[in-house]
């Protein structure tokens, strides 16, 4: 929490106010299987009425905390109700996030204060969790078909599993089945 108080004058240079949170080191709603750095709930969701951020415990440095923790604060300050949309990519930019926005971190000025604050903070008392990278890796993957002549691959839509694996566009063969058909369909 005290994070947040370091990180809150960033927001407030550039005109947004971080609202009342509450930040854990816990796994997002994907669990250890997801990829998710980190989450932002909405006040909606919460039955004390503040956004609730949990931060993965797989993080390894301060600093990719801090870069998570701002990333998520820009949720909090949108409520979450624009996602990774425009609203969403209003305030990341002019807070100092780069990239695609679904994982936009720190750009190079605010990665600098992200430093500078690690500094004020001290020492951060959580080890980081070691976590299989298969676990990591291990989210259900979607049904899908291959050719195996030509490597083409598809998503296949739920409606569809039951008529089978499509013929390749290329090839003219039937794809091989790839994913779980059977959890899915």
């Amino acid at each position: 929490m005290e994070a947040v108080e370091q990180i809150r004058p960033i927001f407030e240079r550039v005109g947004y106010q971080i609202p009342p949170v509450k930040v854990s080191i816990g796994f997002p709603s994907t669990g250890s299987k997801g990829r998710h750095l980190g989450q932002c709930w909405s006040t909606k969701s919460s039955e004390d009425g503040l956004n609730q951020i949990f931060l993965a415990p797989h993080l390894e440095t301060p600093v990719e905390y801090l870069d998570t923790l701002v990333h998520e604060l820009v949720h909090a300050v949108d409520n979450c109700s624009s996602r990774h949309g425009a609203g969403f990519k209003k305030i990341a930019k002019d807070v100092g996030l780069k990239g695609p926005m679904r994982s936009a971190g720190a750009g190079e000025n605010l990665m600098m204060d992200l430093v500078k604050i690690t500094g004020l903070l001290g020492n951060f008392s959580h080890g980081k969790l070691s976590i299989p990278r298969a676990a990591l890796n291990a989210g259900i993957k979607r049904p899908g078909a291959k050719c195996s002549k030509c490597g083409y691959e598809i998503v296949m839509f739920k409606k569809y599993l039951e008529v089978g694996p499509p013929i390749c566009p290329q090839n003219h063969g039937i794809m091989e089945p790839t994913g779980y058909w059977d959890e899915i369909g």
